[in-house]
């Protein structure tokens, strides 16, 4: 097994400023404006909390698994000795199936004293040839008697520390697991990705942010590194097979499985001037376009923005700054990012991006009536030809705000899911698309990351 040199492990290339080009027109974009919210439209919102699991405090991951069926994790990361159960939506019941506890099916139970395998973190991973749904576990929750968890305080204790990220192969033709793998030591997944083709799972650890390959058919693993201190919360792959995600200071990186190395673009992605350097501006979400020649991506930063990437153009990609994806605020007072957010870009049958940008009361931007709720998530819809956005749902939950989404998923019959942070008890809302914008088997081509 070849090992990447530290000195080689990110290489800054030099090319011409041109071949990373940020679409001027798009620079000057400021917060989205609806061109027409859809009124003739109708965009109902149902939602379903975990109930099933009364400990569950976030949903990190959703996905549409090879089933077409939509998977989301019930995760429990601040209950001492919590633990994640993976949850399906059943159509035929229009309710929530709690199939397993990943505490016992990897054998680290919740009460060990460790700390506990208590969420899945953007890393759901479907394979299309057999039917079977990746998924990684990840850290933060406390050992059963413990208020709190640090990965770096417990490294080296063999009582407390977490025992690793484990890799569990879900079988969704049977509902039977058919194995499961220590994947990262110690550490967490952050986000997983797989390269069917080639047999490969790709993941980003926490807390160390190191990149890890791992091949399925000789259940082994390569650990090519640290990228940073900030971990990107996805990866994504292109045409070439090539793996992007982004460091700490929002520059493109990518793993070459030609060269073998990870490679470091030498331009910043879009971010707002006024309140920013491009430090953070890692990935978010991210999603392809269903004909896999560009993505859209949306950064984890203080104002979010809108980019459209284009992999497989040039040495380094072209990239167009879309704006940001929230409202306008002073930059002069600071918002954290659980109020200023964006998640869950997802195409739907309709070929239009769908994404959750949040919007909150503010006495000078967004004036909104005291009978209002405070914060709300509001559904966008995109063309990606005209690049025209418009506004077409506000999530609806029935006693708590719904700014938060993580991801965002379409299932076989067309209608999309967003996982809901930030609600006690957690779980999904499910956005029901007008006919005309439903297909069969929505979901295809499958996402390949959470």
């Amino acid at each position: 097994m070849r090992k990447v040199a530290r000195r080689e492990f990110l290489k800054e290339t030099t090319v011409l400023a041109a071949a990373a080009l940020v679409s001027p027109a798009a620079t000057i974009s400021a917060a989205p404006r609806a061109a027409s919210t859809s009124k003739s439209e109708n965009y109902q919102s149902s939602w379903y909390p975990f109930t099933g699991h009364p400990d569950a405090d976030t949903c990190w991951s959703l996905s549409v698994g090879p089933d077409g069926r939509i998977y989301a994790a019930a995760c429990a990361e601040s209950v001492p000795g919590g633990v994640v159960k993976l949850v399906r939506y059943n159509e035929h019941t229009d309710s929530l199936d709690y199939l397993l506890s990943l505490d016992e099916v990897v054998e680290d139970p919740g009460d060990s004293g460790r700390a506990t395998q208590c969420k899945i973190h953007y890393s759901f991973a479907p394979s299309m040839a057999d039917g079977v749904l990746y998924m990684a576990t990840h850290l933060s929750g406390p050992p059963i008697d413990q208020p709190i968890y640090s990965p770096w305080y417990s490294w080296h204790d063999p009582q407390r520390s977490f025992r690793g990220s484990a890799l569990v192969a879900f079988d969704t033709k049977t509902d039977r697991v058919l194995w499961w793998d220590a994947m990262i030591p110690k550490e967490g997944c952050r986000c997983l990705l797989h390269d069917e083709e080639r047999h490969l799972l790709y993941a980003l650890s926490y807390p160390r942010d190191h990149f890890i390959i791992y091949d399925t058919k000789k259940r082994t693993r390569r650990d090519l590194g640290r990228i940073g201190s900030i971990n990107a919360q996805t990866l994504f792959l292109d045409r070439h097979h090539r793996v992007w995600t982004t460091d700490d200071y929002g520059h493109l990186v990518r793993y070459d499985p030609q060269t073998d190395r990870l490679e470091r673009s030498p331009f910043v992605l879009p971010y707002n001037p006024q309140f920013q350097t491009g430090w953070h501006s890692v990935f978010y979400d991210v999603a392809a376009t269903p004909d896999g020649e560009s993505v859209f991506a949306v950064n984890w930063i203080a104002q979010p923005r809108l980019m459209r990437i284009w992999p497989n153009e040039g040495d380094w990609p072209r990239v167009e700054d879309l704006g940001a994806v929230t409202q306008e605020r002073d930059p002069t007072f600071p918002t954290d990012t659980f109020k200023d957010h964006c998640g869950g870009l997802t195409f739907a049958g309709d070929g239009q991006l769908y994404y959750v940008a949040s919007r909150w009361r503010d006495a000078v931007y967004n004036p909104t009536p005291a009978d209002r709720p405070e914060r709300e998530g509001v559904v966008w819809r995109l063309d990606p030809r005209t690049l025209q956005r418009e506004e077409v749902a506000v999530l609806q939950h029935p006693t708590q705000l719904a700014q938060y989404v993580s991801r965002g998923a379409v299932d076989h019959r067309g209608h999309l899911f967003f996982g809901g942070i930030g609600q006690r008890p957690p779980g999904i809302f499910q956005l029901h698309l007008p006919a005309d914008r439903r297909k069969p088997n929505a979901h295809l081509p499958i996402r390949v990351w959470g």
